[in-house]
């Protein structure tokens, strides 16, 4: 039996950033893309060419912010075929989404082999990594310090969006707008702005937030690529977009439960648990999670 001391103690705190910040960016792309009327699943795929391209651009770059760069762009070229595809023909957003993530899983494998000669993994003295960011008063402050200092410029980035969207929703002219193209669609038409437009806005930005998504997997977290380096976690980030409706403080918040149980799940395998009982703690804290809103909101509905 592990004790809790051990498990909770300030290396667990110092983790959860590291987990929490790529399901916290992809959501927060995954809610531009709710508020607009675009139902997006293909979050893991967007990640997953993001993790690539970071490290394209940050081995033949030598440089972790041309890494980020690229994996922006890389999260751009899939919002563009999603957008393609949907906006444009238009393609049932499912059935594009599912294809954006196996087109993801596959290009990455092949370009894998093609670009660097090598199959399942890539690791270089080359990649350039991003360096952690120590705040001198605050890495001194217990809990607060090893959650807000010691960390990837992405996770700060990543709080700075969640805050500044829950207000680009509210007051930016933008903001309305994709608010409006997702409730309204025809109030927008009659305003003389193209929903899909507005739309095409919002999936370019989900990509790009995808893609920083993926640079943290692997070249903040860690400097390689790995097969399938995603790992699910677009699958979660969807899940916490539909829990939240797509509001960026309450995704936010789910993003912290399921990066503190990611992180979590690493430590209890390090002291024996078995790996596929700490693979499956992701998805049990969504199914948790998913219960519980449901019990919630029934006893509200209830009540009223």
């Amino acid at each position: 039996m592990i004790a809790l001391d051990v498990l909770l103690d300030p290396a667990l705190l110092q983790s959860i950033p590291r987990f929490l910040t790529p399901i916290l960016l992809a959501a927060l792309g995954g809610a531009l893309c709710e508020r607009a009327g675009v139902f997006n699943i293909g979050l893991e795929g967007f990640i997953l060419t993001g993790a690539f391209c970071a490290v394209l651009g940050a081995f033949f770059f030598g440089s972790p912010v041309m890494g980020a760069i690229s994996a922006m762009a890389g999260g751009v070229l899939m919002a563009l075929i999603f957008a393609e595809f949907h906006l444009r023909r238009p393609g049932d957003p499912i059935v594009v989404s599912i294809a954006i993530n196996l087109l993801a899983a596959g290009l990455t494998l092949y370009l894998l082999s093609a670009i660097f000669g090598v199959t399942g993994a890539f690791r270089d003295p080359g990649i350039q990594g991003f360096a952690m960011i120590h705040i001198p008063v605050v890495r001194d402050i217990p809990v607060i310090g090893q959650l807000f200092s010691g960390q990837s410029p992405l996770y700060y980035i990543a709080l700075v969006v969640a805050v500044a969207m829950h207000f680009f929703f509210r007051f930016h002219r933008l903001g309305l707008r994709m608010r409006a193209a997702g409730e309204n669609p025809q109030g927008l038409v009659v305003g003389g702005v193209d929903p899909r437009i507005v739309r095409l806005y919002a999936l370019v930005a989900c990509g790009m937030l995808c893609g920083l998504a993926g640079a943290q997997l692997s070249i903040a977290n860690v400097t390689l690529f790995v097969d399938n380096m995603s790992a699910g976690r677009g699958w979660i980030a969807v899940v916490a977009v539909l829990l939240t409706r797509g509001n960026p403080l309450a995704v936010l918040g789910i993003a912290l439960v399921f990066g503190f149980v990611d992180s979590l799940s690493f430590r209890v395998q390090g002291y024996g648990a078995p790996q596929q009982f700490t693979d499956m703690m992701p998805y049990l804290a969504t199914l948790a999670v998913l219960i519980g809103l449901s019990f919630w909101r029934k006893t509200r509905q209830t009540r009223a």
